[in-house]
């Protein structure tokens, strides 16, 4: 007797499930980058993170008194987004076909599986609601873009408030730099003050490309948006990233696939004899960015990145935090956190934030007042954010 599709199809799905799931995040740049957690255990983890140092003081003569001092944690979450794909395919092209469609079909998803997923950690593209901002923004934010007007050269990779530097400025070693295919031909073009190229060693050779010791990783999965930035440089292992539900593939051979906005029916798979190969996975990512004694209010991240030649439109997103006494008084030293990206108030009660287009949650805090929470639209003006921070009781 010959074997069933029934019969067989455990072993089939085990098949598609292991290959998938190795495959994945060789295809994500930024994942193979990042550190790994456990896997989650439920939608949200919390990460606690120190949030305030603790600071010592000299004691003044013998009999000096010696000061207190506060140190202080707070929470940054993981929360897992879906990402999910659906193939349909006739079952009599996978009958006829002398090739192995469905091992055409894998690397396909892996890809683009790992495009969108670098696509929503580095630039934002479809970022899920659920996760924190991009690095871009939180890069932009800190203040750690840099020009490329002039193109790419040795003092913007390399110099005093180059690429590299703004990294270390906020106290951390660059380990890995993303970069856009395109960028190699701009470094083939560097070269010192004898005129040498400094990336070609040996014509006949493969070419070195590195910054400082570290080495370039060029991404082909297409995730790479050259309209915002030309490079990325960081400390990844500062950004985490945990599984919440594995790889999972499901070969469907009944039911019907609808146009997500219409919600008219594409396929009815019974009735026209057709498979769907289904892959879901659930992951969720930050960047806890725990005080330093470099980094003390939070409000640097270990990333920079190279602009595009024209940069990308950011606006101006400006909170005006008061308290809510009888005459209004500006709140100075208030924490304002957009989506994971952090300002301190000024000696004025505002805060000023640098995003691209685009919907941000947003908290507010301040010792010995009501923390508060707004969200903020951008589009394509300056915003204006009034707060009102209720004194505690």
């Amino acid at each position: 007797m010959a074997i069933t599709r029934e019969q067989a199809e455990a072993l089939i799905q085990q098949q598609f499930v292991n290959t998938i799931f190795q495959d994945v995040p060789k295809q994500s740049a930024v994942l193979s980058a990042m550190r790994k957690l456990p896997n989650m255990t439920s939608k949200q983890t919390k990460i606690p993170v120190l949030d305030m140092l603790p600071v010592s003081y000299w004691v003044n003569g013998d009999t000096g008194f010696k000061q207190t001092a506060q140190q202080a944690w707070d929470n940054v979450f993981l929360t897992a987004a879906e990402l999910a794909v659906i193939i349909p395919i006739p079952e009599a092209v996978v009958s006829d076909s002398s090739y192995d469609i469905m091992g055409e079909v894998t690397p396909r998803v892996n890809e683009a599986m790992g495009q969108r997923i670098d696509q929503a950690i580095l630039f934002g593209i479809n970022r899920p609601s659920e996760w924190q901002n991009d690095i871009i923004t939180l890069a932009r934010q800190a203040g750690n873009n840099v020009s490329a007007s002039g193109g790419i050269t040795y003092d913007n990779l390399m110099g005093a408030n180059g690429l590299i530097s703004k990294v270390e400025d906020a106290g951390y070693m660059v380990n890995n730099i993303i970069a856009a295919i395109k960028t190699r031909a701009a470094l083939r073009g560097l070269k010192d003050s004898n005129q040498r190229p400094l990336f070609v060693s040996d014509m006949k050779g493969s070419t070195p490309y590195a910054l400082d010791g570290t080495a370039l990783t060029f991404p082909q999965n297409g995730a790479f948006d050259t309209s915002v930035a030309q490079m990325i440089a960081g400390d990844f292992s500062q950004a985490v990233y945990a599984i919440r539900q594995d790889i999972t593939v499901k070969l469907l051979d009944q039911g019907v696939i609808q146009d997500p906005t219409t919600k008219e029916i594409i396929y009815n798979l019974a009735q026209q004899d057709m498979i769907a190969l289904r892959v879901v996975m659930r992951l969720g990512w930050a960047v806890p960015n725990p005080a330093t004694r470099m980094n003390g209010d939070r409000a640097n991240v270990p990333f920079a990145y190279i602009e595009a030649a024209t940069p990308a439109t950011d606006y101006a997103v400006t909170f005006t935090v008061e308290d809510n006494a009888e005459t209004p008084a500006a709140i100075v030293g208030a924490r304002v956190d957009v989506n994971g990206s952090k300002v301190t108030t000024t000696a004025d009660g505002t805060a000023v934030f640098h995003l691209r287009a685009g919907t941000y949650p947003a908290t507010i805090k301040a010792s010995g007042h009501t923390t508060q929470s707004a969200t903020v639209t951008v589009t394509n003006a300056p915003v204006p954010v009034a707060v009102t921070l209720p004194i505690s009781q």
